[in-house]
């Protein structure tokens, strides 16, 4: 058939490849084909595949949660820290929260180049596993360093905050997604309420409840092994939750390839219509993938996203080892179950403001409007800090755990704003790796955080007086520096805010 002939001719086919308008070819046996059919069926909330999002990322957040009423307790048992200001120097408590954010900032993007080749389901189930073997290990530490290695191996092998967002924004319909990412951040806020609970009620179970642990036995010889072992058996439950976790990966990139060199090599024969599939299956061919780190809408929000995550770190370091610090250096005095229940009800208030009032702030109020709001109430909030040190009872107890409420409200909603803004900036086959890069650069900031927090901290402790003002209020005016810079980069001048991926 001559060329003129062809033109001439009027093929009336459906389209044949979607794909090419970035949606999916389905295919026998490629378990995203299959998720697709079943979300186009079933318009309504996938609630079960929701609820296994949410267990697994509850899982992985308990480990970073539970440390923090017990850590200043910890590297004083081990004794490393000479004097009791040192306690909260980064060098010490500062590096044993620091080292899993280093650790993961190397091991993010492997993981999701793992997860887009291999599935999100994989990495996953690996995590859950890392964190049942090596939180059990850290738990077990007698020495310093054998604390600081297990946090760094849980780091390298927890591969699963990438993915499950990832994950999160697929195995739903595109409707959906904004509350399937929201899982993830509310199912931290549940940890929030389950950690510090754990970390707090079940450290030194010896000389809490001497009536049931005595100091022969394994959990008075190891005092924070209890709250660690308690995770891990909730990390087992989950990783048992994973069989039913349904893969959102579509595993047919290479085939589409061999595809179209077979219809290459048939069109010299083929019919009219086969020609017409040939010339649609080669358009394939010019769709190009952008390289993610030209890619700025992503970028942008990477480093938005990890700066809130430096400041969100930082004010979790800095607000436990203020809290159960000494009143003479402008602590609260306060005891690890203290602070453990400060942060369940903070936690406990998240959840129930993620679950039935912040669906509807996220439907009224735009995205950048819901980030900057949040983070100028919050560094209005951060300034009242230095001035409940001199609060005592139920006041001061009213009063912090009002603010500490209010105050991780504002990060959950900031940390799901920049959140829906990365996965809206690439297609499916990128998201694995986006979301790898996302928490590697939010893993370096978080690494650095509880160092620098810690360090700022005992500067603090050292310089109570000074000549105009306090060494905390300087502490917590210097900690709203990193929030002020994340404000002024959502401004057009930095961040880019073009059209999402469909």
């Amino acid at each position: 058939m001559t060329d003129s002939e062809r033109n001439n001719i009027v093929i009336d086919v459906p389209p044949l490849l979607p794909h090419a308008r970035g949606v999916k070819l389905c295919k026998e046996g490629c378990p995203g084909c299959k998720l697709d059919e079943i979300n186009k069926i079933k318009t309504g909330i996938p609630y079960f595949n929701f609820f296994y999002i949410w267990v697994v990322s509850l899982c992985s957040a308990l480990p970073i949660l539970s440390l923090f009423p017990y850590i200043y307790f910890m590297i004083r048992d081990l004794g490393v820290a000479k004097h009791e200001q040192d306690i909260g120097i980064g060098f010490y408590a500062g590096f044993v929260g620091g080292t899993y954010y280093l650790a993961r900032t190397f091991s993010s993007v492997p993981w999701g180049m793992f997860a887009d080749k291999y599935g999100r389901k994989p990495c996953i189930l690996i995590s859950i596993l890392s964190v049942i073997i090596f939180n059990t290990l850290f738990g077990l530490s007698t020495t310093y360093w054998m604390a600081i290695v297990t946090r760094g191996l849980l780091g390298l092998l927890c591969g699963m905050l990438g993915p499950i967002k990832a994950y999160a924004s697929e195995v739903c319909r595109k409707e959906h997604q904004a509350l399937g990412i929201s899982l993830v951040t509310s199912s931290r806020a549940m940890a929030f309420v389950i950690g510090p609970a754990i970390g707090g009620f079940l450290s030194q179970p010896a000389k809490k409840y001497p009536s049931i642990f005595t100091e022969e036995s394994i959990f008075g010889k190891f005092p924070y092994f209890l709250p660690c072992f308690a995770i891990s058996v909730l990390a087992a439950g989950a990783c048992i939750a994973c069989i039913w976790l349904p893969e959102t990966l579509h595993m047919h990139h290479d085939d589409n390839v061999e595809d179209i060199d077979t219809m290459e090599a048939q069109v010299t024969n083929s019919s009219v219509l086969e020609y017409g599939k040939y010339e649609q299956c080669k358009s394939i061919r010019t769709i190009s993938t952008k390289s993610l780190l030209k890619n700025w809408q992503l970028m942008s929000a990477i480093i938005l996203y990890s700066v809130f995550a430096l400041y969100d770190v930082a004010y979790s370091e800095i607000f436990s080892l203020w809290a159960v610090s000494n009143r003479k250096y402008r602590g609260l005095s306060f005891t690890s179950q203290d602070v453990g229940i400060v942060l369940a009800i903070s936690g406990f208030g998240i959840f129930v403001n993620q679950v039935f009032f912040y669906p509807f702030i996220a439907k009224y109020v735009g995205l950048m409007k819901q980030l900057r709001y949040a983070t100028v109430l919050s560094i209005v909030l951060l300034t009242t800090y230095p001035f409940m040190a001199n609060l005592y009872g139920m006041e001061l107890k009213v009063v912090i755990n009002i603010a500490s409420l209010l105050k991780n409200i504002f990060s959950t909603a900031i940390t799901v704003v920049c959140n829906i803004l990365q996965n809206n900036a690439v297609t499916q086959e990128q998201r694995g790796l986006a979301n790898g890069i996302a928490v590697t650069l939010m893993s370096l900031f978080r690494a650095i955080g509880p160092a620098a927090a810690g360090t700022l901290f005992s500067w603090a402790q050292k310089n109570i007086t000074g000549l105009f003002l306090s060494g905390d209020t300087i502490l917590f005016l210097l900690l709203n520096v990193v929030p002020l810079i994340g404000l002024l980069l959502t401004f057009k001048s930095f961040f880019s805010r073009s059209s999402p991926v469909k």
